[in-house]
């Protein structure tokens, strides 16, 4: 059976593929491949999966597809609450994939839930393409429907542990690439990463596009 529901302009086809489970061909700072039955499935992921992704090894992740008038694009999590916690932030009126992808990019999904609980709008800010009246928005819209998502005896502090590190050592242009192909224009991504790069340059691939996807600065 398929579920669709309709975000913004945007056609939302859930379940479709549920989930890809084979060889792991290829992975990219926004993206990876995965084989199945002799298919390879392109999907984009936040650093987070695709830091659980080993090339040539077998793994599962999790799937949801979303159609447009330009194409289809599937989207890939390591767990069922990431990709629930995508589901639920494009209920927030004007919030897309891309956007929803930021932000599982910048906060899993216990510490985002903990941030909208205790209504930490300037926090939720630092997405990329988030705005005042969106993080006002996120808040007021999905506060009473993160309950599930929130750490054991969480007291709403928005404390929550960082992300993992992916580890993968590549150059900045790699960066700059994995952000346009996340939905941020090059012309303002470009400049973010200079300056972080500028800021470290020993620093890698991984966290750069971590601290960049951190950053206000860069806007859909």
């Amino acid at each position: 059976e398929i579920s669709a529901c309709l975000v913004g302009s945007e056609m939302c086809i859930r379940d479709r593929i549920d989930s890809l489970h084979g060889e792991v061909l290829s992975i990219g700072l926004d993206h990876a491949v995965i084989e199945c039955a002799g298919v390879g499935y392109r999907f984009l992921a936040t650093p987070q999966t695709l830091g659980g992704l080993v090339r040539g090894e077998t793994r599962r992740v999790m799937t949801s597809m979303v159609v447009k008038d330009d194409g289809v694009t599937l989207y890939g999590f390591g767990e069922p609450d990431s990709r629930e916690m995508f589901h639920r932030l494009q209920t927030v009126s004007g919030l897309g994939p891309k956007l929803a992808m930021a932000a599982l990019a910048v906060f899993g999904p216990a510490e985002l839930s903990t941030k909208i609980a205790a209504s930490d709008a300037k926090s939720i800010q630092t997405i990329p393409g988030v705005g005042k009246k969106m993080a006002e928005r996120i808040v007021l819209e999905l506060k009473d429907k993160v309950e599930a998502f929130l750490p054991a005896g969480d007291a709403g502090t928005g404390q929550a542990p960082a992300a993992p590190n992916v580890g993968v050592s590549l150059a900045a242009e790699q960066v700059v690439e994995a952000l346009v192909g996340l939905g941020f224009p090059e012309r303002s991504s470009r400049p973010v990463v200079d300056a972080l790069v500028a800021e470290n340059p020993q620093e890698e691939a991984s966290a750069l596009l971590r601290r960049a996807l951190s950053l206000s600065l860069i806007h859909i």
